[in-house]
């Protein structure tokens, strides 16, 4: 059994059940759902949970019947458990802003523009220049611009790995930076 610590006016704990199982069920008649659909009373609910070895646990007590399922009880909290930890995890997300060696000044600007509004909403920025043919030549140009593009964004963002070159393509990745609490 599953118990839920609640506090009250007196400051002492108070047990409260998260579902119910088994013989803690009021209802007289169950909707099961899964293996064995239908409407079913709760004896007959109850032998065929027993039959099977599992704990008839109900999910939703507020519908008439109240939907019940016969499963684990103890695996299914745990399911329950892992699930509600990972939708907590905060998902970083990475934005990619393509540049060329020979990019004007004004559209770097767009694209540095760009790069703010991403790091503001707490994405990471990706710049990526790609060199074609002959303009491999010119890598010293490429850091050079992928760093211009980090040094402006340096209040909005740092710089979580420096230039690097894979096969034709150099790139930056830029994280947003995380504000600190002083006390």
């Amino acid at each position: 059994m599953a118990l839920k610590k609640t506090k009250n006016n007196s400051q002492r704990y108070k047990k409260e059940e998260l579902h119910r199982v088994n013989k803690r069920i009021t209802a007289t008649k169950l909707r099961l759902v899964g293996d064995k659909n239908g409407i079913y009373s709760l004896k007959e609910a109850l032998a065929i949970a027993s039959n099977i070895g599992l704990d008839l646990v109900e999910i939703n007590p507020k519908t008439d019947p109240p939907i019940c399922r016969i499963l684990e009880y103890k695996k299914f909290l745990y399911e329950q458990k892992k699930k509600n930890k990972k939708s907590k995890q905060e998902k970083i997300i990475t934005k990619e802003l393509r540049l060329s060696p020979q990019i004007c000044e004004h559209d770097t600007l767009f694209k540095i523009k760009h790069a703010e509004k991403f790091l503001k909403s707490k994405e990471k920025v990706k710049f990526t220049i790609f060199f074609k043919g002959r303009s491999i030549i010119h890598k010293d140009k490429g850091k050079i611009l992928l760093l211009k593009c980090a040094n402006s964004l340096e209040n909005f963002g740092k710089i979580e790995k420096m230039p690097i070159m894979e096969g034709k393509k150099m790139f930056i990745i830029i994280t947003p930076k995380t504000k600190k609490i002083i006390n």
